[in-house]
């Protein structure tokens, strides 16, 4: 894994600039927040896997995993009962198989070191997976193509890929997504999409986005899971890499994360037409109007298979 006193040193320095400011008055407040791979069982008897401790509010807290359904949840740790595990333990669940697919190289071209499109690209069965990107942008949130989304397929499930430095400078546009998805009106998956989302124009796939020297994966993945649980969020179990970009390396220590890289076989503007079963991609940052645009006229033209289902539906 790539790691680097600079690199960390500057996602963990901005989560902390955000966490001190007055605008986060009423948010929930995450420390010691760590990795942990635990089989758990509440008092009903029902089970569950646990990926993240955290101290939420003072208080001892889960990030937790239903490794059937892949729903996650943050819970009070004093609900559960929990052990260590390990993957082989677990190597039977949906979850261990969506996490280390058979032929998970199969991303990678002949000859290549790096996929273009790292992680699950097309999903199980019929229907369309949706998912928006939000990577940095000084642009807002394109709220009337998400209103025109809820207007036409009302409870639509859209998996939505969230930057930390979107969030960071995007406050109001996030809590409205939350309202949305409180009311029923979207469906909204929430996916790690690195904190600082790094990137330089011109540079060499190989050397950019979080394949640039000095980056450190886990400090983008838990910069940006924190805030996300500090605003009321709950993190799922997928991460899409910045540029859809990572090597063997890459995808590997995000694995031993317990986390499911995303790719996408319909990235409205460079991709095919999407088909059944497709992980529709489209930028609603701002930054991409021509993808919106072609959605909707494939969305009014009813060239979008149906149904829209939620991306944890999408693994085997």
């Amino acid at each position: 894994m790539r790691r680097s006193r600079s690199g960390r040193a500057f996602v963990l320095a901005a989560l902390a600039a955000m966490s001190g400011g007055d605008a986060d008055a009423a948010s929930r407040r995450v420390a010691d927040y760590r990795p942990v791979f635990l089989a758990c069982r509440d008092a009903a008897g029902a089970s569950r896997l646990a990926i993240r401790r955290m101290r939420l509010d003072g208080a001892d807290a889960l990030l937790t995993v239903d490794s059937e359904t892949l729903a996650t949840a943050v819970a009070p740790a004093a609900d559960w009962r929990c052990a260590e595990t390990d993957e082989a333990a677990q190597a039977s669940t949906r979850f261990l198989r969506a996490l280390r697919p058979q032929g998970a190289a199969a991303g990678f071209a002949d000859g290549r070191s790096v996929s273009a499109n790292a992680g699950l690209a097309h999903g199980a069965g019929g229907g369309s997976f949706l998912t928006g990107d939000l990577c940095p942008s000084h642009r807002p949130l394109d709220r009337g193509f998400l209103e025109r989304l809820a207007a036409a397929a009302p409870g639509a499930p859209i998996a939505l890929s969230i930057s930390g430095r979107w969030l960071a400078g995007h406050g109001e546009d996030f809590d409205w997504l939350m309202e949305k998805a409180k009311s029923g009106a979207l469906a909204v998956s929430f996916v790690d999409h690195s904190y600082s989302h790094p990137y330089v124009r011109g540079l060499a796939e190989t050397r950019n986005y979080l394949m640039r020297p000095g980056s450190d994966l886990d400090a983008e993945v838990f910069a940006t899971e924190r805030l996300l649980i500090e605003k009321g969020a709950t993190p799922s179990v997928f991460f899409r890499f910045p540029g859809l970009i990572a090597d063997a390396g890459l995808l590997e220590a995000l694995r031993r994360r317990h986390l499911i890289a995303l790719g996408a076989d319909a990235w409205l503007v460079l991709s095919p037409p999407p088909r059944p079963g497709s992980i529709v991609l489209v930028h609603p940052n701002g930054n991409e109007p021509a993808g919106l645009r072609l959605f909707e006229r494939l969305l009014a033209s009813g060239r979008l298979a149906r149904p829209f289902r939620p991306i944890e539906e999408a693994p085997e």
